[in-house]
């Protein structure tokens, strides 16, 4: 089976598996960190809602509303209504978030 090492020699071949392994090092190296940080950020969401219930239940009460403005848009969608739909509460809120 010919493949993109049959033409290379052994010092050329060995350079390009060096580089695949540091690339797929680089790229644990990304994940872990980003893994890291995503840690660090739930838990201090955690921690601000352990001390802010009324915090706590204002985004409780947003994600069901948007749960629910999702589960009525998939309905809408299913029974053909292909009229344009309201954007993410959340992206109101935090208008880089995007939205729909």
């Amino acid at each position: 089976m010919y493949s993109d090492y049959d033409e290379l020699n052994f010092e050329e071949q060995l350079h390009l598996t060096e580089s695949l392994i540091r690339q797929r090092h680089n790229q644990q190296m990304f994940l872990r960190r980003n893994a890291q940080l995503l840690q660090q950020e739930l838990n201090f969401e955690a921690e601000l809602l352990e001390d802010s219930p009324e915090l706590a239940q204002v985004i409780h009460s947003l994600n069901m509303q948007e749960i629910q403005a999702q589960q009525q848009g998939s309905f809408g969608a299913m029974q053909g209504d292909s009229t344009p739909k309201e954007q993410s509460l959340w992206s109101k809120f935090f208008p880089g978030l995007g939205g729909r």
